[in-house]
């Protein structure tokens, strides 16, 4: 038995209410007492946090890092020096299982992913509990609670495939996310915009995801679009929840391309407030950058695919398949974004590849490497890259603006997330490294957009309920110890786009389970994290 004494701190207990000076006491793994009074008694540990904040540790709902705890357990220093203890991973549609059984589908599925999870051995876990048992048997540096991904369980069930669900395959799918949720999936995520579930309709998503609905749980939504049809495709999801009967997150919630900014956000905004105002549960979140991140095969239009993404590649390394995806990218489609034309190729900037020879693309536009190195135009470079790296490229997207980002983070039911991927590059989204203390450091200290307590909130106990995931996210008696203590004008993110990969600084003492993971700004423990399963 272990007591540890934190006194004298500034206690932001997530809950969104004011901060008060106060002391808390750590028994073993749980938060035994937590007083604006002394505290008495003999402990082992003894931590004066006189002038510093006190909070939950920070729960990351959206991240994919899927993959990294079978590798390594060093992965999430960057995590835990944000002061992030909990996770939530399987987001956008994208996860480690459901896979395909034949090994050479679930190296298919696993390519496809590799530029958001990065690399993945195929054969290692299959179904939902392999996943979580594997989890359980490595050293994990923080929590872990994952979702299943709509995109990995299609494509288990009918490859890359652009034809509808036959109604064998809708109720196997449906089985499958009831099992998974069984055995303790925070939710289900869609990833409505990506290939192959953009084949995918309204009512084939809203029959299948009743599983979810049956065990009151949540659907993470990437959007079918996220430019010029993004007021549409919210009101989609919005459909889906309803006749799905589940609550609906929309994952980082933005409006992408100039001329949609500062305009379509507050239409989709009434949207969710209407929704909201007749009883249904639907929410968002967001993370605290202009650019995003995600894989270069976005770009490529479904029409284009045909439902084989292999042969789409293959396609691409033909003179006649540049010329079809030359014409098909400079179309506009009413069922798909083309940010080629909504945002431009000027504004997409490769971040990752996994061949040597490709990285001196890295850090470049698309616009300017089909300039430097010699090729016809944007469309004979994007086929070239994607055709020679079998699709494993990552992008990073210019495509928000400022005014935007403040409307979401403002609005009192959305949460702070990274959505960090795990392309296998040196050369990743900086929010990887720093999007949790970017929002403290920017909303709070620099612009003063939110108080304190609010953005404490959309880290932690927010995060927690929305995710199912219990006992966490509160500073409060009972609760699992996982504890930052840190100067509120010391934290700070220290990556940007220029240089990616830039520790964050600022966290003093991060506790996981009661353990010190962080002392004095340096990771000292990456064993302390747990699995976590959501009771429904």
């Amino acid at each position: 038995m272990s007591y540890t004494l934190i006194k004298n701190g500034l206690i932001v207990d997530g809950s969104g209410g004011l901060p008060y000076n106060g002391n808390l006491l750590i028994k073993d793994n749980k938060i035994e007492k937590v007083s604006k009074n002394d505290i008495f008694g003999s402990f082992d540990n003894v931590i004066d946090a006189k002038g510093k904040l006190v909070t939950p540790g920070f729960i990351d709902i959206h991240r994919h890092c899927d993959a990294k705890p079978l590798n390594s357990n060093d992965f999430a220093d960057c995590m835990l020096l944000q002061g992030i203890t909990s996770t939530v991973v399987g987001n956008c549609g994208i996860s480690m299982t459901p896979a395909p059984k034949n090994l050479d589908a679930a190296r298919e599925m696993y390519t496809f992913h590799e530029p958001v999870l990065g690399p993945i051995e195929a054969g290692l876990v299959t179904t939902y509990d392999d996943y979580l048992n594997a989890l359980e048997k490595v050293p994990l540096p923080l929590n872990f609670a994952s979702m299943i991904g709509f995109g990995s369980l299609k494509i288990s069930i009918k490859g890359f495939s652009d034809k509808p669900f036959t109604q064998d395959e809708i109720k196997e799918a449906y089985d499958v996310i009831d099992k998974a949720m069984q055995s303790g999936a925070s939710g289900v995520s869609v990833g409505i915009m990506y290939i192959p579930e953009c084949y995918t309709s309204t009512d084939e998503y809203a029959q299948i995801l009743k599983a979810v609905g049956k065990h009151n749980s949540v659907v993470t939504a990437h959007i079918r679009g996220e430019g010029d049809s993004m007021v549409k495709s919210v009101e989609e999801i919005i459909e889906i929840g309803r006749k799905a009967g589940c609550a609906i997150e929309i994952s980082h919630f933005k409006s992408c391309g100039m001329k949609n900014w500062r305009k379509d956000i507050y239409k989709a905004i009434g949207l969710i407030n209407e929704a909201r105002a007749k009883g249904q549960d639907v929410g968002c979140d967001f993370y605290p950058y202009e650019g995003g991140s995600t894989s270069l095969t976005t770009m490529v239009p479904p029409a284009f695919v045909a439902g084989d993404m292999k042969k789409a590649l293959k396609k691409m390394g033909t003179k006649e398949g540049v010329e079809e995806f030359r014409n098909m990218s400079r179309r506009e489609y009413a069922d798909w974004d083309n940010f080629a034309i909504t945002l431009g190729w000027d504004r997409i900037l490769i971040s990752g590849v996994s061949k040597e020879h490709n990285r001196k693309f890295i850090n470049k536009n698309v616009e300017q490497c089909a300039k430097e190195f010699g090729y016809q135009d944007v469309e004979d470079f994007v086929c070239s890259l994607l055709h020679d790296e079998d699709g494993n490229v990552a992008i990073i997207n210019m495509s928000m603006c400022q005014d935007d980002i403040d409307t979401v983070a403002k609005l009192p039911y959305s949460i702070i997330i990274s959505d960090a991927i795990y392309a296998q590059t040196d050369t990743p989204h900086p929010r990887m490294y720093g999007a949790f203390p970017k929002a403290i450091r920017e909303y709070v200290c620099e612009r003063g957009i939110l108080p304190l307590e609010t953005v404490i909130a959309k880290m932690t106990d927010m995060s927690a309920k929305r995710m199912n995931i219990a006992n966490r996210g509160l500073l409060a008696e009972g609760y699992f110890a996982d504890v930052n203590i840190f100067d509120l004008h010391s934290i700070k993110d220290n990556a940007t786009f220029a240089e990616p990969t830039k520790l964050a600084s600022g966290i003093d003492k991060c506790f996981v389970n009661g353990v010190l993971a962080v002392d004095d700004g340096k990771v000292v423990s990456r064993d302390a994290g747990v699995v976590i399963r959501a009771d429904h």
